[in-house]
């Protein structure tokens, strides 16, 4: 929105300006401090190295769109053993408690893991919002 400094009339109008210029400062400043948290779903455990790039693609993309990105599947493997059955169970834990802080869980790939279907199932049952997107990033209607 851009503040002219003169009213309607033509009429220089300082006061006007500079309440609705800072009027404009703080919100565009409130905007920038709020970025919704999503839980990014998508499979990891087939090729690790090419799911770890497509995981930070998709992070990128929910940046992009103004929205915090939460990977537990890269974070949690990095001091959590997944071939330990009690490790595992504390991942998928952390990762439950994260999903639950979310504003909505995005859905990559059309491919769905095991995982990814009990992290979708869970967020039905939580009535988190789901939004699918193709490899490419395209947002996909109802996950088709």
């Amino acid at each position: 929105m851009s503040i002219n400094k003169f009213n309607r009339e033509g009429y220089y109008d300082p006061t006007t300006y500079e309440a609705l210029s800072s009027i404009e400062k703080e919100e565009r400043e409130t905007a920038r401090l709020f970025c919704p948290l999503v839980y990014i779903c998508y499979p990891f455990s087939s090729d690790r190295i090419k799911n770890a790039e497509n995981a930070r693609r998709y992070s990128r993309h929910a940046v992009d769109m103004g929205y915090i990105p939460l990977i537990p599947h890269l974070l949690f493997p990095q001091f959590l053993d997944d071939t330990n059955s009690k490790e595992r169970s504390l991942r998928l834990f952390f990762g439950n408690v994260l999903m639950d802080r979310c504003v909505e869980v995005w859905v990559f790939g059309g491919i769905m893991s095991k995982c990814m279907t009990a992290e979708i199932a869970r967020a039905k049952r939580k009535h988190i919002p789901l939004r699918y997107f193709t490899e490419n990033l395209k947002e996909a209607k109802n996950g088709q």
